[in-house]
């Protein structure tokens, strides 16, 4: 061929198997776009002329054998005609293979996801290489879409509606094992025996597998209609059709087409096309570029991490520790006594042992975590994380100890949600090694992680602390130490308006609702209790005094009483099971309460940015839907304040304000917000 760039190498051995291997250019990550597909097309017909005993399809990439579609190239469709004709060209091309006369089979390490795991699927075998690192799914609902070459037809056919419908609707990926057992993959053989077992079972050419019968038989039409029935049952629970429609696009698919004939796979171009052209999608394919600039965050830094010391065995301290053993470093954990070390000992056990699943690895963990109430491990680490309470004098005189005995380059973090770092590094020789690190809770799910910079804080400090975050494989957030840095700051005045809400009687459960319904993962008042009314109370307490805001009348009662949410098993509900027990949502709902709620979010979003607090918008809205859950499908605070218009909601602003008071004043930055892109 004589493409400028090649990104397909065809090759025939002594035994006439064709080995066909993407190395797509200019990358260290295989993607399927426009041109790699196109030349995949023409080498298929190269492949028909051949006509080899068998042919087998692999990557030189040693990240993995394909991560999916371009999803670069979403951004540039302006109609559904343009969409499905990409789409439906990824399509012919896939039948393509699966029309050839000789057996073919996929070689897959690493990740085969989305359209990687579709070009997969049309090969009559998959072989996957067992080196703990495979990964296979269908993740195109987290971006709005479904899959499109071919996917939501194949997969049913090869391992049932039930497990495909699974798959396509989480998104999740399935581990070696897993896959095996399900199907996905004929075979699961050592890296090094991959394209020796793949050429094996390409020449061999067993029967290729097909889904059991009785989950064939599923596809029958009075089945499909039941199991599509349950299905949207289940799916109405977690998602709203106006929202998310793309897990509502899979279901329909199915219970139309029960994955069988040439007209599903042009249903299928038809739906994600429509779809890729939906708001929905795009705010969702902003949000993926988002994670991606977060994740480059750091990226260059060449600081080793090898050793990190806890001070604070507590929740949120026991929980850092255990996730950076998790990752592979070895920690440290230090606190005043044994006593208050051994109960965070037992959470990272269990932790562990669901982290790793295998037995072996999850010794290693546990064996990379120890207790430390000497604190020996402070003159070895290469950072030091305080997570004491949120008491500045406090924190300060542990520092006093710290300092002295830690290695000079290491770094020294604190883990505070509220206290101001310049407040905290007073007394510090050296100052510019002070960063905060603000881990949220839980710790294992929620993946942001505020980098927090004072005045005096080194920019070598702040670019360390970044890489280390990644090596976390969390998301870091650079923004400047100020009252609630980024996320409590935006957060406490939205749980705040909803809490004076319930003081003026509205009920709990309706301010949830209401939500909820915009589009919110939980309510503001079950997040006060998920959070714990005391820790909302302090934060909240030192943003109102910071910004001159109301405090509510509820919390401050409750807090009194001991009931602090979920960790006393009642607050503003009463939990069970980890659950929190609500009231029928009935009632009056004022008709002015979701912009009360979401407009006080918005208006502090916008002062944030004003105040340089954080870099730029699109930080911003990274931060807080990854923070915050702020409903990813809207794009993020900021972009959802402009598709909604600026000029409606200063309007909306003053009119609140002449309601409520003057907590509602549209911000300076409104007018700046206008210009941004």
């Amino acid at each position: 061929m004589t493409e400028q760039r090649t990104h397909w190498r065809l090759e025939t051995d002594k035994d006439q198997v064709a080995w066909l291997t993407l190395d797509q250019q200019g990358g260290g990550t295989n993607t399927l776009g426009t041109e790699v597909i196109g030349q995949l097309d023409a080498r298929l017909a190269e492949v028909r002329r051949a006509n080899p005993r068998a042919l087998v399809i692999r990557s030189a990439k040693d990240s993995g054998f394909i991560a999916g579609a371009d999803i670069s190239e979403f951004t540039g469709f302006t109609d559904t005609e343009q969409a499905y004709r990409m789409v439906r060209t990824g399509q012919q091309v896939f039948e393509r293979i699966e029309a050839l006369p000789m057996p073919t089979a996929a070689a897959i390490h690493g990740f085969a996801l989305g359209g990687g795991l579709e070009l997969a699927l049309a090969c009559d075998y998959r072989v996957g290489a067992d080196d703990g690192r495979l990964s296979l799914g269908l993740p195109e609902v987290l971006l709005g879409i479904h899959p499109g070459f071919g996917g939501t037809v194949r997969t049913p056919r090869l391992i049932g509606a039930p497990a495909a419908l699974d798959m396509m609707l989480t998104g999740r990926s399935l581990r070696g094992d897993a896959a095996l057992k399900l199907g996905l993959i004929d075979r699961l053989v050592p890296r090094e025996g991959l394209d020796t077992a793949a050429r094996e079972i390409a020449l061999a050419a067993p029967p290729p597998r097909r889904a059991p019968l009785a989950t064939r038989l599923l596809g029958l039409p009075l089945l499909r209609s039941f199991v599509a029935a349950q299905t949207r049952k289940q799916v109405a629970r977690r998602a709203n059709p106006a929202h998310y429609p793309a897990p509502y696009a899979i279901i329909d698919l199915f219970a139309r087409h029960g994955a069988s004939g040439a007209a599903a796979y042009e249903a299928e171009a038809r739906s994600i096309a429509r779809l890729l052209l939906s708001e929905s999608s795009r705010n969702l394919v902003r949000v993926f570029f988002l994670q991606n600039r977060m994740k480059a965050l750091g990226g260059k830094n060449t600081r080793r991490f090898g050793h990190v010391h806890v001070v604070g065995a507590g929740v949120m301290g026991g929980d850092i520790a255990a996730w950076c053993a998790s990752r592979g470093l070895t920690v440290t954990l230090q606190d005043r006594e044994m006593k208050y070390i051994e109960p965070a000992l037992a959470r990272a056990g269990e932790f562990f042992s669901k982290r790793a699943r295998d037995p072996k690895k999850s010794a290693e963990m546990t064996a990379r975590l120890s207790a430390d109430v000497e604190g020996a491990g402070v003159a070895r680490a290469d950072l030091v994380i305080e997570a004491i309470f949120e008491n500045a004098d406090a924190k300060r005189a542990l520092y006093a100890k710290l300092e002295p005995v830690m290695k000079q380059d290491a770094l020294l973090a604190t883990n505070t949600s509220s206290i101001m770092l310049e407040e905290l590094s007073r007394g510090l020789a050296d100052p510019g090694r002070l960063v905060g690190l603000h881990f949220f809770n839980p710790v294992a799910k929620m993946m942001l992680v505020e980098i927090i910079r004072a005045r005096q804080t080194r920019d070598n400090v702040v670019e360390d602390a970044l890489a280390f975050t990644r090596k976390l494989d969390k998301l870091p957030l650079p923004c400047r130490s100020a009252p609630g840095f980024v996320v409590n700051r935006i957060l406490m005045p939205y749980m705040t308006e909803a809490m004076l809400a319930a003081d003026e009687g509205v009920p709990l459960a309706l301010i949830d609702r209401t939500a909820t319904q915009f589009g919110m993962p939980m309510g503001p008042i079950e997040l006060a209790d998920t959070v714990g009314l005391d820790v909302a109370a302090h934060v909240g307490k030192i943003l109102a005094e910071a910004f001159a805001r109301p405090t509510p009348r509820c919390t401050a009662a409750l807090v009194e009483a001991g009931k602090l949410g979920r960790k006393t098993g009642q607050g503003f509900y009463q939990w069970r099971d980890g659950k929190p027990v609500k009231p029928q949502a009935a009632g009056h709902v004022p008709e002015d309460l979701e912009d009360r709620l979401i407009l006080q979010y918005l208006n502090e979003a916008v002062a944030c940015l004003r105040e340089q607090v954080i870099d730029d918008a699109d930080l911003l809205d990274a931060g807080m839907i990854f923070g915050t859950g702020f409903a990813p499908f809207r794009g993020g605070p900021l972009h959802y304040a402009r598709a909604r218009g600026v000029a409606g909601i200063v309007a909306r602003l003053e009119q609140l304000a002449a309601r409520h008071g003057p907590r509602f004043r549209p911000d300076a930055g409104w007018t700046a917000l206008t210009a941004l892109r």
